[in-house]
């Protein structure tokens, strides 16, 4: 049986309240991977994908701000993905991610990405598990 390959975009979420994020398509990734490892992927490309503005190369997705934050000892990184959309399924009307349904739609580092249910062309959001808490608890815009 060969890996199954597919395109998915991941949001880089950077601020819930600010609606702040930026898209990033991914060609070629292998649903039969793991969500932990298909985060650590993601974490080291962003740094050095061309395309996208300075505040989202050294945000908290990259190793290069891990490592960073890791020597200074106030880590706090992106860690967390969630399902927004799936193909020729309906979409939500939330700006940057939904906040219901977590259960099923946040992703298990343990699982695969085919198990958890990501499948060809789905958008996955990128975050702080800190801050979707936060701001899920007070759900307010800054502008």
């Amino acid at each position: 049986m060969s890996a199954e390959s597919s395109t998915i975009t991941v949001r880089l979420v950077r601020s819930f309240e600010h609606r702040n994020f930026r898209p990033v398509v991914y060609h070629g990734v292998n649903l039969d991977q793991t969500v932990k490892q298909f985060i650590a992927f993601v974490q080291k490309d962003v740094p050095s994908r061309t395309g996208l503005p300075p505040p989202f190369k050294t945000y908290k997705y990259g190793t290069f701000f891990i490592r960073r934050k890791i020597l200074r000892n106030d880590l706090k990184q992106s860690d967390t993905m969630k399902i927004i959309h799936q193909a020729h399924k309906s979409k939500t009307g939330d700006l940057v991610v939904s906040l219901e349904d977590d259960d099923n739609l946040i992703l298990k580092e343990d699982s695969t990405l085919k198990a958890a249910g990501v499948a060809n062309e789905t958008e996955l959001a990128f975050f702080c598990e800190e801050d979707y808490r936060s701001y899920k608890a007070n759900p307010v815009s800054a502008w």
